[in-house]
């Protein structure tokens, strides 16, 4: 493998890692923090990519589609916290399960009815279109450097909200004492909304961004879940810091294992989570 092979490949690798973050991030959140095990996570970057394709079809930008969709799933997901997931969060785990399972079926009969069951592709904007020459004959798409700084730009906005501000500080305070937190005056119960609402806003962004290279089709979010958890397995559940440093291996194992080894990558993530837990159960870091 020459250099300029070796950069495509690791930008790529880095690119699909920061969008596991992405989904990983809001998971990690919301089971770490809630304590609710959400299967249907994936459900909402579909959400995304179908917000994508149709709010750009209507509106003729991909930018704008995206400020909308991301307004459009916070709503979402603070109604559904509302109205479903604030009664499971002190429920036995197997009753979150079967919630959560039920709804990917709810969400992709949804999709169905509103959007039908083709496939379809979302126009990468003029101005992204372009490609850097990096040999005579390679190039790299400008777009995927757009999704790597864009999702650059999110987990830095996420660790400044964790980490530096007063709602930051009662996030971690409720995560850490739940009864403590509601003792001392704050609201945890707009926490929690707050905090399934990022969730469900960063999971959709991902969907969005995603769309014109990945495409928009039927039962997306279920392919993408299981490599989430992974994530967030390897992270450490409720670690933001353990998300990303954990998405960033997938992504370079991922990716170089299809090319250097093809007929044992799928098998490799699989082996690094092994590998990671058997070294530390608990996962790269504690919440």
């Amino acid at each position: 493998m020459d250099f300029a092979n070796f950069l495509i490949q690791l930008l790529n690798s880095v690119q699909y890692g920061l969008l596991l973050f992405m989904l990983a991030a809001g998971l990690t959140l919301i089971f770490g923090i809630m304590g609710v095990v959400n299967l249907a996570h994936g459900s909402f970057y579909m959400l995304g990519a179908y917000l994508a394709w149709s709010l750009a079809l209507k509106t003729g930008s991909l930018v704008l589609a995206i400020v909308l969709g991301t307004v459009i799933s916070v709503i979402f997901g603070l109604v559904l916290e509302r109205l479903l997931f604030r009664h499971f969060y002190h429920r036995d785990h197997l009753d979150q399960v079967l919630l959560t399972f039920g709804l990917i079926y709810i969400f992709e009969e949804m999709r169905s009815i509103l959007w039908g069951d083709d496939v379809h592709g979302v126009p990468i904007p003029a101005l992204l279109s372009a490609s850097i020459p990096l040999t005579d004959n390679l190039s790299y798409p400008v777009y995927r450097l757009f999704m790597s700084g864009l999702c650059i730009a999110l987990a830095l906005g996420l660790y400044f909200l964790i980490s530096r501000t007063r709602l930051g500080m009662k996030i971690r305070a409720g995560a850490f004492n739940h009864e403590m937190t509601e003792a001392l005056g704050v609201n945890v119960k707009l926490i929690h909304a707050v905090v399934f609402a990022l969730g469900v806003g960063l999971a959709t962004i991902a969907g969005m961004i995603a769309a014109p290279i990945s495409s928009v089709y039927p039962n997306m979010g279920s392919q993408v879940l299981i490599m989430c958890f992974v994530v967030v397995v390897i992270g450490g559940i409720g670690s933001v810091r353990g998300a990303l440093i954990s998405a960033l291996l997938v992504g370079l194992v991922d990716t170089f294992g299809k090319v250097l080894l093809p007929q044992v990558a799928g098998m490799l993530v699989y082996m690094l989570m092994a590998a990671v837990l058997l070294w530390k159960p608990e996962g790269l870091f504690k919440q």
